[in-house]
Order: C-alpha cells, then structure tokens, then sequence
C-alpha cells in the first residue's frame, strides 16, 4: 500500500518558513531584489550585443517618442514596446545561458529550447515594429 501523499501545504511549508523569517521580507527583500535587479542589468549590459543594441535604440528612440507621439498614451506605447523588448532579451539571454551552463555540448531539445526563446524575442520585435509604424503613420500620414 502506498503512502499517503502529502497536502500541497505540506509540500510548500518550508518556502512560507523561509519567507517569513526576520529580515527576509519586507523593504530587506525588496532592496535585495533592487540590487540583484542592478547586476543583471551591468551584466547583460556589459556582454551581450543584442541587449546593448536594444538599450542603444531605447536611447535614441526617448526623444524621437516626444515628437511621434499625439498624446500620452500612444507614447507609453512607443516605450512601452521597447521597454517590453528590453525585458524579453534578457530573459532569452537568462535562458540561454542557462541552456549554457547545463547542457555546454550541442544537444537538440537545448537548440530547440533555445530557438523557442529566439522566436519570442522574435515576436516582440514585430509588436514593437507594429506599434512604431502605427504611431508614425497616424502623426505624419493621417
């Protein structure tokens, strides 16, 4: 006879412990994340070129928006969208390395997680496209 499984609250008690030790939370937890936040940032900043490629584009594209954009919301779009491409590159850079570190050997299912990634970068890049040529279009032809 098998034993009994144990209850979901079971299986997760130690993450609720961990969480609610003293010092773990609060403003310590949310400094902590602003500082991990910082390295990740220097780090894809300073080795990856497409992630420097997008926060250069990020750069010149600010003050470009000022004059595309009608009004506020569609220039929360224009950055918005760059600011979503920023945030996908970086996760596709964490898996990558990732990938990296576990599998460093070719392997197919690595090749194709990683090209899953490459596809949503991907796709983002066209709703950034998307968003730009709409707003130019609307500002300058319409």
């Amino acid at each position: 006879m098998d034993a009994p499984r144990p209850t979901k609250s079971a299986e997760y008690k130690h993450l609720r412990e961990q969480s609610a030790l003293p010092g773990k939370g609060g403003l310590t937890r949310i400094g902590r994340a602003f500082w991990n936040t910082i390295g990740g940032f220097r780090e894809g900043l300073s080795t990856e070129a497409a992630i420097k490629q997008e926060a250069a584009l990020l750069v010149i594209a600010l003050p470009v928006s000022y004059f595309v954009a009608t009004n506020v919301w569609i220039w929360a779009a224009l950055i918005g969208s760059l600011i979503l491409l920023l945030a996908v590159e970086f996760l596709n850079t964490a898996i990558e390395r990732l990938c990296n570190h576990l599998h460093p050997e070719k392997h197919v299912a690595i090749k194709v997680t990683k090209d899953l990634a490459s596809a949503g970068v991907f796709c983002v890049i066209a709703l950034t496209a998307l968003v730009w040529i709409a707003a130019v279009v609307a500002r300058f032809w319409t």
